[in-house]
């Protein structure tokens, strides 16, 4: 050890020159490198908008930037959509048991209102404490064993306590109904009205103004005994069969275009926009025709290479006949677009979902729901904001 020591020792004597030089070089090529942009809130928006049914999904809880987060919801606000739904992943924010970090929520929560944009949240990712089995079988953050559904309400009672006020509205899991969100476990409408039945009262005590909703389910026309999910309206029929009205104040649905039009007659082994349509028409046989309903993930995909797209001009036409369609339905509280934009591309089709990209640039379509939300006169070019702005 004495000799390697001496031996550097000789080196760095013979050569300190060099490695002087390199060391300054480091510090001034670090200070090339610029700061990244500042998040003050600044003053206080709000929204102006036309179409308070105008929404939009984001994906603000994967940005480790928080400048991107203004600017996302600087966007969103300037769009005209009051509302946003965002995903709260129970993991981040209660690592351990009973142990909270609230940082990534809270800085979302302050931006959105100080944008005066409405916050949906999302609420799932169970935390691998919250998944032990007593079997030690294999889990997924999608798992979470019955014993287990107190502690999900216990988080659920500390986020709507922290943020009444600000987030109101609570989505309850996402599509149960496929495998894969149940954690590869067979799907069951009675284990998820039970997980409801468990939550909602905690929920509510926590925050007696929360409207908590029911998970949107995954349009699919999985059969009963399929591996791979359930037949969305099965699977709603099913709920309301187990007793889930008294445990939900209103249901989130998603419902995709697909390739069809907006306007595309709805039935039962279709997929499409006006699907929603069957999905209302069972809470209103169920006599829940009073609770509201939120399509909370919608819209068409124009990638260029997948089966299931459309061109990008008939992605707007679709979109903007949906907005004006669902205006109509007095049922629907917000048609929330999938999706504003990703922190980071997907190279894939997903990545042609979005209304903003990766790098902020916005794309026609955004300028178009724009145009529709803020009661712009619509043009028939596409929609690209005029030269000079």
């Amino acid at each position: 050890m004495i000799t390697f020591l001496y031996t550097g020792l000789q080196m760095l004597r013979r050569h300190w020159y060099w490695a002087a030089r390199a060391a300054a070089a480091a510090v001034l090529l670090t200070s090339l490198i610029p700061a990244p942009p500042r998040a003050s809130l600044g003053d206080v928006q709000r929204v102006e908008t036309e179409k308070p049914h105008v929404c939009v999904h984001t994906r603000l809880t994967e940005e480790v930037d928080e400048w991107k987060i203004r600017q996302s919801l600087d966007y969103v606000r300037e769009m005209g959509a009051g509302t946003i739904v965002e995903f709260f992943p129970w993991a981040y924010l209660e690592p351990a048991d009973d142990v909270y970090n609230w940082q990534i929520a809270d800085r979302i929560v302050r931006h959105a209102q100080n944008q005066g944009v409405r916050i949906i949240a999302r609420m799932g990712f169970v935390p691998a404490w919250a998944r032990i089995t007593e079997d030690a079988a294999a889990t997924t953050f999608n798992t979470l064993p019955p014993e287990a559904y107190p502690l999900f309400a216990d988080f659920l009672a500390a986020f709507a306590s922290r943020y009444a006020g600000a987030v109101d509205h609570l989505i309850i899991w996402n599509e149960p109904n496929l495998a894969f969100e149940w954690g590869y476990q067979t799907v069951d409408p009675r284990a998820y009205t039970a997980m409801l039945r468990t939550v909602y009262p905690a929920i509510k005590a926590a925050n007696p103004h929360s409207v908590v909703l029911a998970a949107a389910l995954a349009p699919t026309l999985e059969p009963p005994g399929s591996p791979h999910g359930l037949d969305d309206l099965l699977y709603l029929q099913a709920m309301y069969e187990h007793g889930a009205a008294d445990w939900f104040d209103a249901l989130a649905i998603h419902t995709y275009g697909f390739i069809h039009s907006a306007g595309d007659a709805p039935a039962a082994e279709r997929l499409n926009f006006r699907r929603a349509e069957l999905l209302r028409a069972i809470m209103t046989e169920h006599d829940d025709a009073a609770a509201p309903a939120y399509i909370t993930e919608t819209g068409w995909n124009d990638s260029p290479r997948w089966a299931n797209a459309v061109s990008p001009s008939l992605r707007i036409q679709h979109t903007l006949a949906a907005l004006e369609l669902a205006e109509s339905w007095e049922w629907l509280e917000a048609m929330c677009l999938w999706v504003f934009r990703y922190a980071v591309p997907t190279f894939s089709y997903p990545d042609y979902f979005t209304l903003v990209s990766v790098d902020f640039e916005r794309k026609p379509i955004y300028f178009a729901v724009q145009a529709y939300a803020r009661g712009q006169a619509r043009a028939e070019d596409l929609w690209l904001p005029p030269p000079g702005t």
